[in-house]
């Protein structure tokens, strides 16, 4: 079972201690958020936004070592041009910032292909940047994302690469092992997500990361993205503290 601090802990200015080591969320409600208060929807991804910086901080007091953040997926490039083109700045700024803010070691991954030329650009530029808090929390921004597509694409490096040695299409077939295709994910040498939290209420993954979250446990927040509380964050992981894990054994 997850260990968390005595319920003092709970009780003082910083959420718990934890031994929980990858959060992945889903980042969820923010368009809804803004509607609720008149708001644009770019403020609502823009008060979306902010709210990354402090649940980050969060995650640091409790000792998380890797958060994967899902903040735009490969459906959502299908909204209309007039929704897309502030989101896709607010990403910008924010891959920026965190990285900037020198406590992160930012990851954008996804299929940075899809995206427009200055948005894929400045994701590639974070991605490729020397990490400036060695040791801090890793954060993985996902940018133009999707579950399959991400399998997909490991599956084809995987092929490609024992081409590349020589394999014919059945020695490919038997040669093929689990290690191969974790190899070529995304999040290639990080631990798959022990919690996955998704806020706003909606009870589903919505195909993230399908392939390292497969024994993860999830927690459904009802609160949207923007409102979240330090109190839910606790109650997410104050949840997975009570759970057992078994993972099948």
């Amino acid at each position: 079972m997850a260990r968390l601090t005595p319920d003092a802990a709970v009780q003082s200015d910083g959420p718990p201690a934890t031994d929980l080591r990858h959060l992945g969320i889903i980042v969820d409600g923010s368009r809804r958020w803004a509607k609720a208060r008149g708001l644009s929807t770019s403020e609502g991804h823009r008060a979306g936004a902010e709210k990354v910086h402090e649940v980050l901080g969060w995650c640091s007091a409790s000792g998380i070592q890797v958060v994967t953040l899902w903040v735009l997926s490969v459906a959502n490039l299908r909204r209309s041009v007039d929704e897309l083109a502030p989101l896709l700045g607010i990403i910008e700024d924010l891959a920026l910032d965190l990285h900037c803010d020198g406590r992160w070691d930012v990851r954008p991954i996804g299929d940075f292909g899809l995206l427009p030329h200055r948005t894929a650009a400045i994701m590639r530029l974070v991605a490729g940047a020397e990490n400036q808090q060695p040791g801090g929390v890793q954060v993985n921004l996902a940018v133009a994302y999707g579950g399959r597509e991400e399998l997909l694409g490991a599956f084809r490096r995987t092929v490609a690469e024992l081409a590349a040695r020589g394999y014919d299409a059945d020695q490919i077939a038997d040669a093929l092992e689990e290690r191969d295709i974790a190899r070529h994910l995304y999040t290639s040498g990080q631990p798959d997500p022990d919690l996955v939290l998704r806020t706003s209420g909606e009870q589903r993954l919505s195909g993230f990361m399908p392939w390292q979250g497969f024994q993860s446990e999830l927690h459904f927040c009802p609160t949207l993205w923007p409102d979240l509380t330090k109190q839910d964050f606790v109650g997410a992981l104050e949840s997975y503290g009570r759970r057992l894990r078994t993972r099948g054994v």
